[in-house]
């Protein structure tokens, strides 16, 4: 199949950064809603929607997620007259979580309503930073284009950060690090996040890598007592994050705690950058990098990717 005839439709941002990544944005005719980077491709056909409204309170966005979950519904509907015209060769989706992005069986269930087509369905579940190398491998494979060197500059900026941040456990107590994906209710960051953040010189608290991320207590955060805390919201930028972050500042013991006293509480934007994966995970590294050790990394994402709340 030649690159003219690939048809690609990218329904999950992460897909469709590893398709520009590897030189294919021309062939990608249609996206999802969420789907904005490179810039360059907003002005494909948008080919999903939601049906929760993202500007609500992080709460009642939890109760309508739990509602349509409950109910056997999804988050998103697939537009498929719009899919039809766009008669795809090839449809990158996911099969990672329901809530992040629309589901392998949302695709396959449009697909079969599609007169006239049968488009190649690859399903992505990334998990940790490997799956990440294997499924640009994979879809490198799939359309014929080399993936060989996009890999190895992405583990090559990975490494640079670990062997800065090797010597740091021998020298020094590496500070406790909680991330929190979601604030009502408090979620913790897990899947490759851990990993991120020990490879950016700490200690992740409450969450394992390689495993879904998970709610924990107020209580268990005031306890635990982190020297360092991250908002990094799923889907949110940094100006949603600094409103969600400050609902919890207001409570009473927020103020003790020894990463606040110490002023090493920051707002990310995890739209952007932790929520996604694909290659801008290695950049989500960078930042906690930057965050977690400014005396060794200084990227330049300050005010871009993060911020201190």
């Amino acid at each position: 199949m030649t690159n003219d005839s690939v048809r690609i439709v990218s329904l999950i941002p992460g897909g469709t950064e590893i398709l520009a990544g590897l030189g294919l944005t021309d062939a990608i005719v249609g996206r999802s809603h969420e789907c904005d980077y490179p810039p360059e491709i907003q002005d494909r056909p948008v080919c999903t929607q939601a049906r929760i409204n993202s500007s609500a309170p992080s709460g009642e966005i939890n109760d309508k997620v739990n509602y349509l979950l409950q109910s056997a519904l999804s988050i998103y509907q697939i537009n498929t007259d719009v899919l039809e015209k766009l008669q795809p060769t090839h449809i990158v989706t996911q099969d990672q979580c329901d809530v992040c992005a629309v589901s392998l069986k949302d695709v396959e269930e449009a697909v079969a309503t599609i007169a006239n087509t049968s488009p190649q369905i690859i399903s992505l579940q990334p998990n940790v930073l490997k799956d990440i190398w294997e499924q640009i491998q994979q879809l490198g494979n799939v359309f014929g284009v080399d993936s060989l060197q996009l890999i190895e500059n992405l583990e090559a900026r990975v490494k640079i950060v670990d062997q800065k941040t090797q010597g740091l456990s021998q020298t020094e107590h590496l500070p406790t690090v909680v991330c929190i994906e979601w604030t009502d209710p408090l979620m913790v960051a897990a899947n490759w996040i851990p990993e991120l953040v020990t490879e950016a010189g700490g200690q992740p608290l409450f969450s394992i890598t390689g495993s879904p991320s998970t709610t924990f207590k107020w209580e268990t955060l005031i306890s635990s007592n982190p020297d360092i805390i991250i908002f990094m919201p799923c889907g949110f930028d940094l100006n949603r994050t600094r409103q969600e972050a400050q609902l919890l500042t207001q409570r009473p013991e927020w103020q003790k705690l020894h990463a606040v006293q110490s002023g090493r509480v920051y707002i990310t934007d995890g739209n952007s950058y932790f929520n996604r994966p694909g290659p801008r995970l290695v950049d989500s590294l960078e930042i906690l990098a930057e965050i977690l050790h400014p005396e060794i990394f200084q990227y330049g994402y300050k005010q871009k990717g993060w911020e201190l709340l």
